[in-house]
């Protein structure tokens, strides 16, 4: 089959093509921004990409059309389709009819971590042997690819082997699937393991409060069967809602401040700490990670591992050599004396976990954020007033105010001198600069490419030194 896909250069689409291509397919593509990485992984994969939505493309004549939802009534190749007719899916609905059947699907759902923990949890059944397929939102440093089939993909079209499916991990999005199904992504995964890692408001521009997110959250708590298992943060009142719901599967917590029959949490740091069932300890991890959100994360990795058979003595041993994900407080490079980090922090909450959590590391050493204020959600300015509060563990913040429809100097006024708005890349590198010395931690924070802003650092701090 011949399948075009509409937005492929987004992490998740740019992944699904991975996946049909690997699957046999004939794979193009398009985008309005085709640049690397992923145009440079796609066309390695023998995917012809095309800038741009001309309607022109409709004499690719493809099988299907596959419609990622950064696109929008009135675009040229979407509306060249509807005119002619032509069969059209979303990429999460040609997912769960093409690859997802036939799985023990696992999925990775949350406001926050859902990279992170989707790349352990899939780490962790391949040191145990089981070859699963995945789909992140981001590139686990353990694989150096963002999905695959699996070790058993030639076996898809003929079901279980020996009774047991071929596990599939997926990082499951709650922003909605396409200009023509508003439905959470997520819900079309079927999951027989579903991770919650916590809840939080965002995607304001598509969800209208706390109350509509939780609200998606349990229709996909509704999809998951009986026999399957629901692996929810203890600590997070939100999930707590979203249970109280309905629920027809079995509930195992994690994270909980104390315990709880059948329940993990840790012990310890979270560079080195217990994880114990109640009181009893059942493996131990030491790693390079930061902060304790990665220790939550952790925790619901070896929980839904668990439900596929993976003892958490093998969990915790597969993650003592998880090496992270790319863009999770990814280290670029050190110019002058000054360590340079990259991390994909947009939401307020994750910001400050990611400072807290390199704050953690580094003790006093200077921090000097970095950050575009670039989602939906943050443009709008719904979350602007949390600022302050997401950096106050820096020494200094610089914002990149382009493109915002609200005063971001406003917004940071309680920082006083701690923070600058800058309105260009240049511009704030030059005062980055300016403004660093030896022994600093610029980290830059954006779920976007940042005008490519770590090298621009890393250049200039080179060349003023």
């Amino acid at each position: 089959m011949h399948i075009h896909i509409l937005g492929i250069c987004g992490t998740f689409m740019g992944g699904l093509a991975a996946l049909a291509r690997e699957a046999g397919h004939r794979v193009t593509g398009c985008d309005a921004n085709v640049y690397p990485p992923m145009s440079d992984q796609l066309r390695a994969l023998d995917i012809d990409l095309i800038e741009g939505f001309s309607a022109d493309q409709l004499l690719l004549d493809p099988d299907l059309f596959v419609v990622g939802n950064v696109v929008t009534r009135g675009n040229a190749l979407m509306e060249a389709i509807l005119d002619a007719g032509r069969p059209y899916t979303s990429g999460p609905q040609w997912l769960a009819e093409n690859v997802l059947q036939r799985r023990h699907v696992l999925a990775v759902a949350g406001t926050h971590g859902k990279t992170t923990t989707t790349s352990m949890l899939a780490w962790i059944l391949d040191c145990a042997g089981l070859g699963p397929g995945f789909l992140v939102g981001g590139v686990p440093l353990n694989f150096g690819v963002s999905a695959r089939l699996g070790s058993l993909a030639s076996t898809l079209a003929a079901g279980p082997v020996n009774g047991q499916r071929t596990p599939f991990v997926i990082e499951a999005d709650e922003y909605d699937t396409a200009f023509f199904d508003k439905r959470s992504k997520f819900v079309h995964y079927r999951p027989r393991t579903a991770i919650l890692n916590n809840l939080e408001l965002d995607h304001a521009d598509i969800f209208e409060n706390l109350a509509a997110i939780e609200r998606q959250f349990h229709h996909l708590v509704r999809t998951v069967p009986a026999k399957g298992r629901l692996v929810v943060n203890a600590r997070d009142e939100s999930l707590q809602r979203v249970l109280a719901m309905g629920s027809w599967s079995e509930v195992l917590r994690f994270g909980g401040r104390k315990e709880e029959p059948g329940a993990l949490r840790s012990r310890g740091e979270p560079h080195g700490f217990d994880v114990l069932r109640g009181s009893l300890k059942i493996g131990r991890i030491d790693w390079s990670l930061l902060g304790e959100h990665n220790q939550l994360n952790a925790l619901a990795a070896i929980a839904a591992a668990e439900h596929v058979g993976v003892s958490p003595d093998v969990a915790t041993k597969a993650l003592t050599g998880f090496a992270g994900a790319r863009r999770r407080l990814e280290l670029r490079g050190e110019a002058r004396g000054v360590k340079v980090y990259d991390d994909f922090a947009h939401h307020p909450t994750a910001i400050r976990t990611t400072v807290n959590g390199l704050r953690r590391k580094v003790g006093g050493q200077r921090i000097l954020a970095v950050f575009e204020p670039r989602s939906n959600t943050m443009k709008l300015g719904a979350m602007k007033a949390l600022l302050p509060w997401a950096l106050e563990e820096t020494d200094l913040a610089f914002c990149h105010s382009a493109n915002l429809g609200w005063d971001a100097a406003q917004a940071l006024a309680p920082m006083g001198a701690q923070a600058q708005v800058l309105d260009n890349v240049d511009a704030l590198v030059a005062a980055v600069v300016k403004s660093s010395r030896s022994g600093d931690h610029v980290l830059c924070m954006s779920n976007g490419g940042f005008g490519g802003v770590h090298a621009k650092l890393l250049d200039a701090l080179g060349r003023a030194g």
